[in-house]
Order: structure tokens, then sequence, then C-alpha cells
């Protein structure tokens, strides 16, 4: 019958959970029997199974990456290093809420700003060692130094003191009431990892606590992990070997998926999905989740100093045109806030930018702009259809009076040599699952991801006080209007929030895909297992 089709692909492409599937099918008076074999047919095992050496191609990874958790910049690094070899103190589950992972619980009091965070009992590192308070409290002062480069410094500045009151607690000390702490700690940037004896965090060893230990490591080109035997969860990991090749082409992706060089896909070519859907051996996944691709500009830097000129690059764009044509409808048209639809207090700025050359180009008078020449730096390890999506502007910007320069800058290196280097270029973001969040990693004064470079006094001191207010409609307030600030006066231009869609053997079974991040949530070699 077609609902139960419907639902059917519901479940292969990870929206709903396998027991909600058979739920509905018994609804629909199918038996557990014949719902257990349409799974099975769909590449959907009715339980989790060991064995099997798993390879996933991802569309990240460069020469230049390391071990080191403070400089994750995309999934090349997150997915081995922290979702298959770590784990933080939380974790954010398929319906986006916080749950526990290294920590047992973690209890706010006054007013949110003092946590007693009890920690899981009977856990070791890799090498045997005993996890500890002592390794929670190194591992985030590794992030929080005087010096620290970290991305994920700006999120952790609000600690003033953290004390183990024994080994299995740690009472964290906050300047200010957060009600979104436990978020915040499950970042990928804040693995646990093991204390020297000296009080400070070892990360160039690999030994971590997660389900996969390190093996080799070829920067750029692939890691590989084997199972952890000791991992905390029972049960898990399922496979005994992974492998994480970096395949930043996405046709040599899906050429590798398709004659069984991987098991796994990131980010499917759009263009040819139909195709590759077509294929009785392969599954494709698709689902929304906070992740957006932007074209952020540095406002520092001339001509993006000037708001006018910002406002004038917004309304010189045709953002459904470019869903519609490189995306193919794979996502949501963005209005430049960053906060993802299905995020808490998510507001959706007012006006929406649309197309409107004739208007960007009375903003540029009014800044005293005229020929305006500007280079937008693309490549698709950025996002797929990147280079596409910057030539479609380029199109668009012509009528508004605006030359723009799309620059196709080599996929290696990019983040070394382009991303918060060129004034202008592409980005993706995975989105946070907390308005807070997403602000404070990349829009707030001096973070260190603040990719537009942008301090806008009013965003920066109502951002403060948003993090501290617990009346909910107050904080809803007070973050509608952050969104109203970065969509007004900001430098980056959102163009949607896209879809994750991956692709897979069937070979390969699931159960529900978390959306916080790319590659279920960045776990998928925790999660995933052989039919």
């Amino acid at each position: 019958m077609a609902e139960l089709e419907y639902w059917t692909e519901q479940v292969k492409k990870g929206r709903i959970s396998r027991r909600e599937f058979m739920g509905r099918a018994a609804a629909l008076g199918v038996t557990a029997a014949a719902a257990s074999t349409l799974l099975a047919q769909a590449g959907v095992a009715a339980e989790p199974k060991k064995g099997g050496d798993a390879k996933f191609g991802l569309a990240h990874g460069a020469t230049t990456d390391t071990l080191d958790p403070a400089a994750y910049p995309d999934t090349g690094t997150q997915v081995p290093f922290w979702g298959s070899m770590s784990n933080s103190l939380t974790e954010v589950d398929a319906k986006g809420n916080i749950t526990m992972d290294l920590a047992e619980s973690m209890e706010p009091s006054d007013g949110a700003k003092t946590w007693v965070c009890k920690l899981r009992k009977g856990v070791t590192f890799h090498n045997g060692k005993d996890f500890t308070a002592d390794d929670v409290i190194a591992s985030l002062r590794y992030h929080m130094g005087k010096d620290s480069k970290s991305a994920a410094k700006a999120v952790l500045e609000a600690i003033t003191d953290m004390k183990a009151d024994d080994k299995n607690t740690v009472i964290f000390k906050l300047s200010g009431g957060n009600a979104d702490f436990p978020y915040i700690v499950s970042d990928y940037h804040i693995p646990i990892l093991p204390a020297n004896s000296d009080g400070t965090a070892d990360w160039k060893s690999g030994v971590r606590t997660g389900p996969f230990v390190y093996d080799t490591y070829e920067p750029g080109v692939r890691a590989k992990l084997k199972r952890n035997v000791n991992y905390h969860k029972s049960g898990k990991p399922y496979f005994n070997t992974v492998e994480f090749l970096t395949i930043a082409d996405v046709t040599a992706r899906t050429n590798a998926l398709t004659t069984g060089e991987i098991h796994w896909m990131s980010r499917a070519d759009l263009k040819t999905l139909n195709l590759l859907g077509r294929n009785p051996d392969v599954a494709i996944t698709e689902l929304t989740g906070y992740g957006h691709y932007v074209f952020p500009m540095d406002v520092t830097q001339p001509p993006f100093d000037k708001v006018e000129v910002r406002q004038a690059l917004k309304w010189a764009i045709n953002r459904d045109d470019i869903n519609k044509k490189v995306f193919l409808g794979h996502g949501v048209t963005g209005n430049d806030s960053p906060i993802a639809p299905s995020v808490k207090f998510a507001r959706d700025p007012q006006p929406r930018y649309s197309y409107d050359p004739e208007r960007a180009k009375s903003l540029l008078q009014k800044a005293g702009v005229s020929n305006l020449k500007v280079n937008l730096s693309v490549a698709d390890t950025a996002f797929n259809g990147a280079v596409d999506a910057g030539v479609l502007y380029q199109e668009h910007a012509k009528a508004a009076g605006i030359d723009i320069n799309v620059v196709r800058e080599p996929n290696d290196g990019y983040w070394d040599n382009v991303w918060l280097k060129k004034p202008w270029c592409a980005d993706y973001w995975g989105g946070r699952p907390t308005a807070d969040w997403m602000f404070t990693v990349v829009y707030a004064k001096g973070a260190a991801w603040n990719e537009t470079k942008w301090a806008n006094p009013r965003f920066n001191d109502l951002l403060v006080i948003a993090r501290a207010e617990t009346d909910e409609k107050k904080r809803a307030e007070m973050y509608a209007e952050l969104q109203q600030l970065v969509h007004d006066d900001g430098g980056a231009l959102v163009l949607v929030f896209n879809n994750y869609v991956d692709a897979h053997s069937k070979k390969l079974a699931h159960g529900e895909i978390a959306p916080n991040w790319e590659v279920d949530g960045l776990r998928i070699a925790e999660r995933w297992w052989f039919v």
C-alpha cells in the first residue's frame, strides 16, 4: 500500500526510528513479520550485529589536518577523531535533546551559574588509564588558555572556575547563568582527553575513550581505526575496523561507492541523485538539520566595511534561483539568520531578502560606491555546488551593476589558505542546536571562528544578557532581536539551510539518524552496522 511505502522510505532516510515504523505498520494492519521483511529489504536491519570492516568516503580532509581538537575544521577530522575515537561529557540525540555521555548527570543551581557534573564510573581510556575529574578539567582548560586559538574558546569563556569535588565529580562555576551549558560541552572540539602528570591535556597521542582506537593516519588521505573492546557503551561499536577516506571530488566519491571501494559517501551529487537512487544496491538518506551554506564577507575590509554594500550584495542575489538550480530544492532558502527553523527561538527576520537589483543599486548609491567589483573565492570542498552558486550569483548581480569575479580556489588547502584569509569566500556550517551556541561561536566579537570579523556592540551586549535570562518569553524576544541584527548588519549571506543527502551500500544498516551534525551527528562509526 502507498502509505506503508511512504513510511518505509521515511525509515530508510532516517527520519523515523525502526520502532516508530513498526508502530505505524501495525496501525495499517501489517504483521510484525511482514514489516520486518520490508525493513530488511530496505537495508534497515532488525537488530545490530557485530563484525566487518567499514569504509566511509568523506568530502573533507587536508594534508595540514592534525589530531588537535582545538582546530577540527570539518568532517575530515570531526568524524574519525571526535565521533569515532572520542566522547564528550554530553551528546545530542536524534531528536535534538541533550543526553549524557561521559557525564552521568549535570545539575544546575544558583540560577544556572553553578553546574555539578557527576561522571560515569568505570570508563577507561584506550591505554587503560581510568577516566577521572582531572581529565575533564585538563580537557576543558586546554581550550581556555589566554593564548588559545581554539574554536571552543568563546563558548567556554563563561567558566570562571572548575574543581574536582572528588574523582567522579566536577563543579563548574559560570560568570552568568546559562541553561544551555550541557549543550556547550557536547561540542566536537571538546573531547575528553587524558590528563598529563602536569595537569595539561594529552591530544597528541590519540588516546581517547571512544568506540574506536587510533591505528593509522595519513592527513588528507585516510584515517583507520580499530574497535575498542573495552568501550563503556554496552554492545557498541559494531564494526571491527573503520576507515575514513578523503575524497573531495563528488564524482570520485560516487564512483567509489558504486564500485564497492567504500560503503558510504557523504554529500551525494544532487545532479545525479536520481540515477544513483536507481542502483539496487544503494540507499539514499536525506534529512534536514541545522546546517547551512554561506558566503561570508570580512566586514573590516573594503568595500564590505560599509553596511549598505553588504545589504546591496544581499539584495543582488536570487537565492530561490540558486536553491532550485544548484541544490535542486534540497534545502530551505536562507534569509541571513544562521538559526535553523527547527531550533528553539528561531525567528525569520523581516524583510525577507529577495532578488531586487534596483534596491541594490540604490544602496550602492547611498554608500557612494559605483562600479563595484569584488572577488568571491569558491571551491566545492566548501559545499557541493559552491562554484555553481558563485557563477549563478555572478549573473544575478550584473543587473545591479555589480561585477563579481568568481575565483575558483583549489580544494586542497582551502580551509588553511582561503577561509578566514580571503575577504569573501564560500563556507558551510553544521549549525548548532541552540541559538546562543551558534551566535557565540561564529558571530560574537573575538570568537575564533568569527569569519566575518563582525563586532556589533548591541549584539554582543544582548547576547550575554539573553544567555542568562530564565524567562522564556523575554529570552525569545532577545533572540529575535539578535537574529534581526545579524540579518540587517552582519556580513554573512546565508544561501540555504541544506539537507544532508548521503548514500550508502545496502550492506549497511542504521537506526534513526541524528541531524545535529552531518554523518549521523558525526557518530556514524558508533551507530551503524553491517546487515
